[in-house]
């Protein structure tokens, strides 16, 4: 059966035909969630060096990688569904300030050169410097390549180095804000949209990447440490499961605030939003978002905080605790995944007569399709074991796990 005949056959009640068909697909799905897990995971790098998050220092370098690595791929996903790549040098060529998509590029830009490679460059060029004394043939001349020439490593200029990163850290923040805000900015400012139409869908897109961002490096830290037969600093991953419970607990207290305005408004478009709800997204929303992705991870960290442990409730062994944290990590990435579907897909499934539901048909092979899509979504991991091979992480971390031993 042709598709578009298949998709019909699911539409229901009124609907026009140019909105049988959907403009935005699961690339556009892919991009926000890619986005989210940069401005979480450089969020959390910003704990060690602007708060002094001790406990946290491990992921400290991990983070800053694992940042770059998403942020290189995440506008591949938008590159794909424009067909013409090429056409996005029109937004640096023609620059339009009352487009906030155009200026994608520019926050884009922004944040890649100026703060994140920058702080990366401050924070490694000590070592590559002294890794390049060492090493011989082509690693050699990469670490003196990305040095720049900067091969000074008087105090003062390692002092520079220490002041610039902070201040980058500093400026790295509020961007991290903006890269990740505006993407909500864009689905909020759609005011012809009753699901997309909310003043607090930034902040909403904002915190479930904070949520995101931790919850990866959470998972990263912990394989990563087991991969190579180091033992896992648990001061460190406790200390990333708060900050994911707290984060998380904010999170779910706006989307469910955003709820209840909604019903509160009881708009004339809240009845085909319930029907869109209970039909078409109840097994994205209800069970994977709202039940998998947010009340099982609540209650899996809960059971295991620090305060439970201090009074001496459910003091779970240091195995449990780490499988624990790792459970609610993965069943986190799957709800806010199904966060950005619900959004961009749930937001395009009803008509602008607000009298009938169409469908979504996911495609398994070309651009918009899954494979394409779960190739996006490991190409991170793939550049992030690039990166980690060029800029090793680890040199912070055994110091941190080894002290209390050597005490």
């Amino acid at each position: 059966m042709d598709p578009l005949q298949e998709v019909l056959r699911q539409v229901t009640g009124y609907i026009y035909p140019n909105e049988v068909e959907l403009h935005w697909g699961l690339l556009v799905v892919v991009y926000p969630y890619l986005t989210g897990l940069v401005a979480g995971a450089f969020i959390l790098a910003s704990l060690v060096r602007i708060f002094d998050v001790k406990e946290v220092q491990p992921t400290y370098r991990l983070a800053l990688l694992t940042a770059l690595a998403y942020l290189i791929v995440a506008p591949l996903a938008l590159l794909l569904h424009l067909g013409h790549p090429e056409r996005s040098f029109e937004i640096f060529l023609t620059p339009n300030f009352h487009s906030a998509m155009a200026m994608f590029g520019f926050v884009y830009a922004w944040y890649l050169m100026v703060v994140l490679l920058l702080e990366i460059w401050l924070d490694y060029r000590k070592d590559m410097v002294l890794w390049a004394k060492k090493e011989t043939g082509l690693l050699r001349w990469t670490h003196l390549l990305l040095t720049l020439g900067a091969t000074d490593l008087s105090p003062n200029s390692l002092r520079f180095d220490r002041s610039a990163s902070r201040f980058i850290t500093l400026i790295g923040i509020p961007s991290a804000f903006l890269l990740h805000g505006y993407v909500g900015f864009i689905f909020g400012s759609v005011k012809a949209n009753p699901w997309w139409s909310s003043v607090l869908i930034p902040v909403v897109f904002l915190f479930s990447a904070i949520v995101s961002g931790i919850a990866l490096m959470l998972l990263i830290y912990f394989l990563s440490t087991l991969l190579r037969g180091k033992p896992v600093d648990m001061p460190c991953m406790d200390k990333l499961a708060s900050f994911l419970f707290y984060a998380l607990v904010v999170d779910f207290s706006l989307e469910m605030l955003d709820f209840i305005h909604r019903l509160y408004e009881a708009e004339e478009s809240i009845h085909i939003l319930s029907q869109l709800v209970f039909s078409r997204l109840f097994l994205s929303l209800i069970i994977l978002q709202a039940f998998l992705g947010t009340v099982v991870p609540l209650i899996l960290l809960g059971s295991v905080s620090p305060a439970l442990r201090r009074k001496g409730i459910l003091n779970l062994p240091e195995e449990l605790r780490r499988l624990l944290y790792a459970g609610a990590a993965i069943l986190i990435q799957i709800g806010i995944f199904s966060t950005r579907w619900n959004v961009v897909i749930g937001g395009q499934l009803f008509s602008k007569s607000l009298r009938g539901l169409t469908t979504y048909k996911m495609q398994l092979m070309g651009l918009e399709g899954l494979l394409t899509s779960g190739f996006l979504l490991l190409l991170p991991i793939l550049v992030l074991l690039l990166l980690i091979h060029i800029l090793p992480p680890w040199e912070e971390s055994e110091q941190h796990v080894e002290t209390p031993a050597g005490d």
